[in-house]
């Protein structure tokens, strides 16, 4: 169980670093940080506390869809966006000056978040808010992982766009690159997301308890 825990930590690092690296290439934001950006703006709070609370606001809505939280999706919820305000505080990732450096970091934001899902994921201890949608959506409708994070992916976007959040050439190709590199790393990992049983909370106290 340490083991695992280490492992979802690994993933939510992941995650909040490539979400960083995304927002320092300066070449627009990724769709769900075009979205916190926005609530971030329209709030006046942090962005990783921005992140925060729409993953609290996505477990509302994910029950509705008798989507059930895991122990992971409640620490994905909080650990994410701290990390990516520690990071952000403690100016550990320089910023790139240029457009070679800015547009690697594009490259290397989406690969590190998209393979910090996959992490995470991988433990089987529940999905994050907005991966827990996904998983639940994928598993409602039969479709690919591609198509239902796209549709996730670009609806987060408008949203981010109307409430002001930052958007730019970088977020259109990561709103369609990201549900793409997902499923490739899902796919050279033999991951099947529609397979998994992701252990509820109760299910999760159950087996610390016994």
């Amino acid at each position: 169980m340490l083991k695992n825990f280490i492992k979802l930590f690994i993933g939510f690092f992941l995650i909040a670093l490539g979400v960083i690296l995304m927002r320092y290439a300066s070449l627009g934001l990724n769709p769900w940080s075009t979205f916190h950006d926005g609530l971030s703006k329209v709030l006046n709070i942090k962005f990783g506390t921005a992140s925060q609370i729409t993953g609290l606001i996505i477990i509302l809505v994910s029950l509705i869809l008798k989507i059930y939280p895991g122990v992971a999706t409640i620490l994905n919820m909080y650990f994410c966006g701290f990390f990516i305000n520690v990071i952000d505080t403690l100016n550990i990732v320089p910023i790139p000056k240029n457009i070679i450096f800015k547009s690697l970091y594009l490259f290397l934001g989406i690969w590190i978040l998209s393979y910090g899902i996959y992490v995470y994921l991988s433990v089987g201890y529940g999905a994050g808010p907005r991966d827990g949608l996904m998983v639940g959506l994928i598993r409602l409708t039969g479709l690919k992982t591609s198509i239902i994070r796209t549709v996730i992916e670009t609806s987060a976007l408008l949203l981010g766009f109307l409430m002001g959040g930052t958007v730019g050439i970088g977020t259109i190709f990561s709103a369609f690159a990201i549900g793409h590199t997902i499923q490739y790393i899902f796919k050279v990992n033999h991951f099947d997301p529609k397979s998994v049983n992701h252990l509820s909370l109760f299910d999760f106290f159950s087996v610390i308890f016994k």
